[in-house]
């Protein structure tokens, strides 16, 4: 990146910006930052009221409602707190994206709405599987954990190209 030119919204550079529109540019970074700061928050908050769920109330409610064999309750027990742990862990992730020095370059932009989408997919898909005992979500796990890698790449990449 030029370090002449102040860097544009996306992280682009251009001809020098007239004090107008470099404010217009860290104002909308600064935006996106904070609701990328929201989505982080709710995020986590759910993570965290989901895998207390799954710690104090998952397993008598899985034994109320399905006829299973106790290994099986054990099996899906732990495939609701993975969920719940990539869950937390992409909560976080995208709390430390939000705050990436020198505001959110495209690629990072990408990233947090993949890890969104990711945590979408893969964790809850894990909790669908779980809360209705349909082993065919599984299935769909896998897609969340591939937005995740590219998500990553895109965070490994943003970080080789800064400055």
């Amino acid at each position: 990146m030029d370090s002449d030119h102040p860097p544009r919204a996306g992280g682009s550079t251009g001809p020098p910006l007239g004090p107008a529109e470099t404010a217009a540019v860290i104002a909308e970074d600064r935006r996106g930052q904070r609701r990328l700061i929201v989505v982080a928050g709710w995020t986590g908050f759910l993570a965290v009221l989901i895998g207390a769920f799954g710690a104090h109330g998952l397993e008598g409610w899985l034994e109320s409602r399905f006829a299973a064999p106790p290994e099986e309750i054990a099996k899906r027990l732990d495939q609701f707190d993975v969920g719940a742990r990539y869950h937390l862990a992409h909560a976080v992730a995208l709390l430390a994206l939000a705050g990436w020095s020198g505001g959110l370059r495209r690629a990072l932009r990408y990233a947090a709405r993949l890890m969104v989408a990711g945590i979408v997919l893969f964790s809850g898909s894990l909790y669908v599987l779980v809360l209705t005992n349909t082993p065919a979500w599984g299935a769909v796990t896998p897609i969340g954990g591939v937005l995740w890698l590219v998500a990553w790449g895109l965070v490994a990449i943003s970080a080789r190209r800064a400055d």
